[in-house]
């Protein structure tokens, strides 16, 4: 009998939007299909209820774990501000299931792969901080998205950043500089212990970082690698590397035939 080749699982944490008069649990359209498409998995959108999740029993299911971006910022009482813009969203049952599904993750060896708010959030479950208005920051650029412009050019490459070399990005897109969009308000300020950057823009805002520890592939980038990945070799490895490693681990706890 012939049985059907499964593709390894990547757990997608939703964020929490108020639609009309209800709150929903959504993941954007571009981080299931990079996953899909690019990464070769089956996206597996996990809702934000983490009061109501056990963390081992997903971890137990996952081949891999995307955080994506979003709208919301990292509430800054998770590395000991208060909130400087009170009109910016927020999104705290997102952090709440992140923040603790992050360091599990590691310990559990699954890879990891983190874009804009999820890198943020992979710095500040280590205990890193971040500027919550890099454009207010004296030596920083502005790092937000021309929000007048079309999709296109704001997801449109922005600036040049500079991969450490020898690093792990380095070696995935087999470069030493590459081109990135650039929409974010937010950016790193310390960096958590036991992280490790793999790049900086030309501000020194660091735009990428890796677990140093971590047994599995982990990843985190400041900017979205997901946005037509399909068309752009550099995202495209990115993607792929992140999906062969998920292919990896789903292989080592596959069931002898």
């Amino acid at each position: 009998m012939m049985t059907t080749k499964r593709k390894p699982v990547v757990l997608i944490p939703a964020d929490v939007k108020q639609l009309g008069e209800h709150p929903f649990h959504v993941a954007g359209h571009k981080y299931i299909m990079a996953v899909a498409e690019a990464a070769g998995a089956l996206p597996l959108v996990i809702p934000a209820i983490s009061n109501l999740l056990d963390i081992d029993v997903l971890l137990a299911m996952a081949d891999g774990i995307l955080l994506t971006g979003a709208v919301s910022n990292v509430h800054p009482s998770h590395f000991g501000q208060t909130v400087h813009n009170p009109s910016l969203p927020l999104d705290p049952a997102r952090d709440a299931l992140t923040l603790k599904l992050v360091q599990a993750a590691i310990n559990a060896e699954v890879p990891l792969l983190a874009i804009c708010r999820g890198f943020q959030e992979v710095n500040v479950a280590f205990g890193g901080s971040l500027h919550q208005a890099v454009h207010e920051v004296s030596g920083l650029n502005d790092h937000r998205e021309a929000k007048e412009s079309t999709i296109d050019i704001q997801y449109g490459e922005s600036h040049p950043i500079d991969l450490v070399a020898s690093g792990q990005l380095a070696q995935i897109v087999g470069a030493r500089q590459m081109m990135v969009n650039s929409i974010h308000g937010q950016g790193i300020d310390k960096l958590g212990a036991g992280l490790v950057a793999e790049a900086f823009a030309s501000d020194g805002l660091v735009e990428a970082l890796r677990v140093e520890h971590a047994k599995a592939f982990t990843l985190g980038v400041q900017w979205h690698p997901e946005w037509k990945v399909m068309e752009n070799p550099q995202y495209l490895a990115i993607f792929k590397a992140f999906g062969d490693a998920c292919r990896l681990r789903m292989r080592r706890h596959e069931p002898p035939d």
